[in-house]
């Protein structure tokens, strides 16, 4: 898989070398803000498989909803921001903003997260794991996902939430991909 991507003015320009970790419709207020949308769509995505072109995004470090740092990373010149880093999360990786690939349909959500501030008039879609607030990564991910960021897959005997088990979510997932 390769998907390619930048900013607006194309200054900054990407490729993503393998497929996502995951991919989150994240419908949290730090999102809503920084993209002045209702969510963003997220690939989560380990930073070595994100090639970048010979001009590299700025940054800078916001305290996200948790208080932990949440690094964005933004085109110097036209200030799309093309991905964040969020400090807490496992391995080096990269939160790369589907809506900045050229061919945005490539990919779709495996999971809508921070859906208590989602905004009202917003419907999730049937079948795709939703969550309050995050989740597990152990009960949604897939065994392969998982191995990439050096955790095993548990056995997987226990719903990931109220809506969907974990197999499930991984039948969805694998669904679409």
């Amino acid at each position: 898989m390769s998907l390619e991507g930048g900013c607006a003015c194309r200054a900054v320009r990407y490729t993503v070398t393998a497929r996502p970790l995951i991919v989150h419709a994240c419908h949290c207020r730090d999102c809503q803000r920084l993209t002045g949308s209702a969510f963003v769509i997220n690939m989560w995505i380990e930073k070595k498989l994100v090639e970048v072109g010979p001009v590299a995004p700025r940054s800078f470090v916001l305290a996200g909803g948790s208080g932990q740092p949440h690094e964005v990373f933004f085109c110097g010149s036209c200030g799309t921001y093309v991905w964040s880093r969020y400090h807490p999360a496992p391995g080096d990786a990269l939160f790369v903003r589907a809506g900045t690939l050229d061919d945005p349909t490539a990919v779709r959500p495996d999971v809508h997260i921070f859906t208590r501030s989602k905004l009202p008039w917003i419907h999730l879609p049937e079948g795709v794991p939703a969550f309050e607030s995050f989740y597990r990564l152990d009960r949604v991910w897939s065994a392969e996902s998982l191995a990439r960021i050096g955790r095993p897959a548990p056995a997987r005997t226990e719903p990931a939430d109220d809506q969907t088990t974990a197999s499930a979510a991984r039948q969805e997932r694998g669904a679409r991909t």
